[in-house]
């Protein structure tokens, strides 16, 4: 499945009838205790990157939640240290990406705020994925939200291979960080979000 099909699955038809009561941002707090134990129990440092992902609307209105959004986060970077940038990939998605290499836990805030602006302004349909960056020993993980389903769910592509998943290490995630984390139990929904050609990720 390529990074097309994945936010296909994730924001389509059937993402939309198998979707759960609705997530929550808040959820994403979660990360900020996660990542300590991604890095004590695993050997997982934060790269000081996440990003997210959210679908177009052809509105003023959308336009201008936009605006704010970037706005905000812009006059916060003095203050956090967070620095925001949008990208629009190659099939028409739009992700907000937060670079932060001194504090984790500003790139959960601000990436909270980010979140929880849109579905305030009525477009929480809109958002698809939020994703945490990780490394560690040469090895790349990613913690995945889905805002569809409300749960996170960890995506291990293989260094230089690809499009090929560590599922091992997928699995030893999921079993660390469940009950931590609210992890998805169906990992038929475990949607991998590769990128289009080249880079680590989607937005690169």
């Amino acid at each position: 499945m390529g990074l097309l099909d994945g936010l296909r699955s994730i924001f389509g038809t059937r993402a939309e009838s198998d979707a759960t009561s609705g997530a929550d941002p808040d959820d994403l707090f979660g990360m900020s205790t996660a990542y300590l134990t991604m890095a004590a129990d695993l050997g997982y440092e934060p790269t000081g990157h996440a990003a997210l992902c959210f679908a177009e609307v052809d509105s003023h209105e959308f336009a201008g939640t936009v605006s704010d959004v970037r706005a905000i986060l812009s006059a916060g970077e003095a203050e956090t240290g967070t620095v925001s940038r949008f990208v629009d990939d190659d099939h028409g998605y739009r992700w907000v990406v937060f670079e932060d290499e001194d504090d984790f836990e500003d790139l959960v805030t601000n990436l909270n705020f980010a979140s929880d602006t849109f579905i305030e302004e009525g477009y929480g349909s809109r958002l698809l994925a939020a994703v945490f960056a990780f490394e560690g020993r040469g090895q790349p993980a990613d913690w995945i939200y889905s805002f569809r389903r409300g749960t996170f769910y960890p995506f291990a592509p293989k260094p230089d291979a690809s499009h090929e998943r560590d599922n091992q290490l997928e699995l030893k995630l999921s079993s660390v960080l469940d009950g931590e984390l609210e992890v998805e139990d169906d990992k038929e929904y475990w949607y991998p979000l590769w990128p289009s050609e080249g880079g680590r990720h989607p937005w690169e």
